[in-house]
């Protein structure tokens, strides 16, 4: 994003140009558009499907999360060149029937160019499920649900080949419609285009991954990722609600388009948790922690969900008999004078006889932070920070052991499947504040001397131990 220093020299560079100079900026900012794309699906309000309309590399793909535009956008780059004579384009789904419905590329393309078929300026062929516009030019919509479909397509020639969700196709079949990719030596006015678009997820999950996002140096392809906030013509927060109700997997695939999920992470299963009412707690005594994993950023109103930070987690565990307890996970967003009074406020409510730990980062600016809690905050309190060394996973390794032993319990609430989304997807999910807290409230408790019996009297020759 440039700072305004960054746009004044912008402004200054503008108003330095001659008239001519700003017109071939502004030809070679706006891709070739045809009539068939209708004014208010035009990509020039989109800036991602704008570049994707622009760019002349042989392979771009397009997309990742759900809303992005990208069946729109391939219809659009292949309507692109339909005014030009001796063009073919031919756009895929890997069944007929997802080709078919209500929204897809087939019904979409017959809501736009329906004015244009109504004149009879632009010829529809059931049969071959193919439109030819005044130019010779056609629009083919093709599908390849078996793996040897791909050689219905041998003798076919296209300009423009268009994958919409590639991961339900085979790599197979993609490479092999690089050979249909071919034109005339005299016809450069017609570029070669292989597009495709997709969310994660499906059978071709990995080998798209690893073409487009591990790879794409080598194939020398472009990968566009875009969001819902790409896509002005969305009902955001209606699609929002929509995608809430997907599993944990699905949600980050379709609302983040989130590559490194694919499945449940390696780490956590809701199943290996053992759930139990407040009331089945242990009797006796129980060591407790209330470690938080601290963040100070408040959610302005009307931040988009992309922009939004993570978020301050505490969690309340207790230690008996080598099982572990999680009472409760408290989880927020707020400034740092918000953070402080919620976590004053939990203080009191768990009681003073409670550990508190907090995640202390690098730095003199976190001893600070550590110190103030120290004195001013949770001074009335069994508070310290915890400087914490390895990467996450390694830290999270022995509250996954234990959990997959089955030792450890989970008080019922309204937070635990929330608490069980995120950890599932540990460690590719979006979020890890909750694992977080959790990994260093067992770690503090597993490394802590826990007592279920207290000394209270010494004798002269040997300790004497005795209930306390």
């Amino acid at each position: 994003m440039p700072n305004t220093e960054d746009k004044q020299k912008q402004r200054l560079i503008l108003a330095d140009m001659d008239t001519d100079a700003l017109i071939n900026l502004n030809v070679a900012l706006t891709p070739k558009i045809s009539k068939y794309i209708p004014e208010d699906h035009s990509p020039l309000i989109n800036s991602k499907l704008t570049a994707f309309l622009l760019l002349d590399n042989l392979e771009v793909f397009y997309g990742g999360a759900a809303g992005g535009a990208k069946t729109e956008g391939l219809l659009d780059a292949a309507l692109q060149y339909v005014d030009t004579p001796g063009y073919a384009a031919i756009l895929f789904r890997r069944t007929f029937q997802e080709l078919s419905l209500e929204n897809s590329l087939m019904n979409r393309a017959t809501k736009w160019l329906h004015p244009y078929r109504k004149i009879k300026e632009v010829h529809w062929s059931e049969k071959n499920h193919r439109y030819t516009f005044p130019s010779g030019a056609t629009l083919t919509f093709g599908h390849m649900e078996h793996e040897n479909d791909k050689f219905n397509y041998k003798s076919a020639e296209f300009q423009f080949i268009g994958f919409d969700e590639l991961t339900g196709f085979t790599e197979s079949q993609y490479r092999f419609l690089f050979s249909r990719l071919r034109r005339l030596k005299n016809r450069t006015d017609i570029p070669l285009r292989m597009r495709s678009g997709s969310n994660p997820g499906g059978e071709g999950h990995f080998w798209v991954k690893k073409r487009f996002l591990e790879n794409r140096k080598y194939y020398n392809a472009i990968f566009i990722p875009a969001l819902m906030e790409d896509n002005p013509a969305l009902d955001r927060d209606e699609y929002e609600t929509s995608l809430a109700k997907l599993d944990p997997v699905e949600y980050e695939q379709m609302r983040w388009g989130n590559w490194e999920v694919s499945d449940k992470g390696p780490y956590f299963d809701r199943k290996d948790f053992t759930e139990i009412s407040e009331s089945e707690l242990p009797s006796g005594y129980i060591k407790w922690v209330r470690y938080w994993d601290r963040a100070a950023t408040k959610v302005k109103p009307g931040t988009p969900e992309s922009k939004k930070p993570k978020f301050t987690a505490g969690t309340l565990m207790g230690e008996k008999d080598g099982k572990y307890y999680i009472k409760n996970v408290k989880r927020f967003r707020k400034d740092p004078a918000g953070n402080e009074a919620e976590i004053k406020a939990t203080a009191f409510l768990d009681g003073f006889n409670i550990d508190i730990v907090m995640e202390q980062e690098p730095g003199s600016a976190a001893i600070d932070l550590i110190n103030y809690y120290i004195t001013k905050v949770l001074n009335n309190f069994h508070f310290k920070g915890n400087r914490v060394t390895g990467d996450k996973e390694l830290r999270a390794t022995p509250f996954s052991t234990a959990t997959k032993q089955g030792r450890v319990y989970i008080v019922k609430g309204n937070w635990n499947d929330e608490y069980y989304d995120e950890l599932e997807l540990f460690p590719n999910g979006r979020y890890k504040d909750q694992v977080d807290s959790s990994s260093g409230a067992f770690n503090h408790l597993r490394t802590s001397f826990s007592y279920s019996h207290t000394p209270i009297e010494v004798a002269k020759e040997s300790p004497t131990w005795v209930n306390a």
